[in-house]
């Protein structure tokens, strides 16, 4: 009887994995689309792959954001093992999990009886603000004492945005308008420290138009933090959108100068056709994808797999 209701349980437990796979599936059909279906596509019917036929192949994965580099890298590799058409599929998922495979881990780290700081980079305009509110209530759900710094203090009204998704996640906030970003991470650190909290998410500003100094402040941040909480766990995390393809790549460029990326929060996943960016930035800087948004609710977030992204995209 007891095996009867363990094996439903199961089962259960069961359908609703497949459930969550078919829902991510959903949200990456775009990328699909674009970065396995055409270039299927595209070798069907032929009976060997020509130089034509290659030229086609490698248009196709530039245009789904690999970048021109890892595209000439993919076709090269299947000029020289004389892929044939019906070895395509099998050598693109391979290479795909090759590419991920090295990029480090993809799970974000969180570790026990310490302070978990995630400081969160990224542009303005990409949603960085609205992936700190889910990640906040992700953890405040997995029963995480959450505290959230207000660090960007140069775009007006920032910290009245984090404001309102600290309420809506229900956590806590750290909020010292007019002074520089800095001395709110000190404080926030302070506070984290003195009062129990396991988990600090921590806002930057974003601007690029002056480089070198959004550089130079995140620099300062980023060894306030490794001083003032040295037995720390931290993470850097870069905040992408989906959307921007290639130019995320770029963006990934500026961050890694500052500070030592850890790894990325992909958001607008669910509408893009260029989630090809997670493998080009895994090719480029070994940056792995830890985190996807995939809808505009603020439970419309979830820890990236890669397994489970490959086969969604087969």
């Amino acid at each position: 009887m007891f095996n009867f209701f363990k094996k439903d349980k199961e089962a259960t437990s069961e359908t609703k994995q497949q459930g969550a796979f078919f829902d991510f599936k959903d949200k990456l059909a775009k990328t699909s689309d674009a970065l396995v279906k055409n270039i299927l596509n595209i070798v069907s019917g032929k009976e060997t792959i020509d130089e034509f036929v290659l030229e086609d192949v490698e248009d196709a994965l530039i245009k789904a954001d690999l970048g021109v580099d890892l595209a000439s890298f993919i076709v090269e590799d299947m000029k020289n093992k004389k892929i044939k058409t019906s070895e395509v599929k099998d050598f693109l998922k391979e290479h795909f999990r090759e590419i991920l495979n090295n990029a480090g881990s993809y799970e974000l780290k969180f570790v026990d009886e310490a302070l978990n700081i995630y400081f969160i980079v990224g542009v303005n305009g990409v949603g960085k603000t609205t992936c700190i509110g889910k990640l906040a209530q992700k953890m405040k759900n997995e029963g995480k004492k959450v505290l959230l710094a207000a660090g960007d203090t140069f775009r007006a009204a920032a910290e009245e945005q984090l404001d309102v998704w600290a309420k809506r996640a229900g956590v806590d906030i750290l909020r010292e308008d007019g002074i520089e970003t800095a001395a709110v991470v000190y404080k926030a650190i302070e506070k984290a420290q003195n009062e129990g909290y396991n988990t600090l998410i921590i806002d930057t500003a974003g601007r690029l138009q002056n480089k070198f100094n959004l550089i130079e402040e995140l620099k300062k941040v980023k060894n306030i933090i490794n001083k003032k909480a040295s037995g720390a766990n931290i993470e850097s995390i870069l905040v992408l959108d989906a959307n921007l393809g290639q130019n995320g790549l770029s963006q990934a460029k500026v961050f890694l100068e500052a500070v030592d990326l850890t790894g990325a929060f992909l958001t607008k996943l669910d509408g893009s056709s260029k989630g090809g960016i997670v493998l080009a930035i895994a090719k480029e800087y070994k940056i792995p994808v830890k985190l996807v948004g995939v809808g505009e609710k603020i439970s419309d977030i979830k820890d990236f797999d890669k397994e489970e992204f490959i086969e969604a995209l087969f």
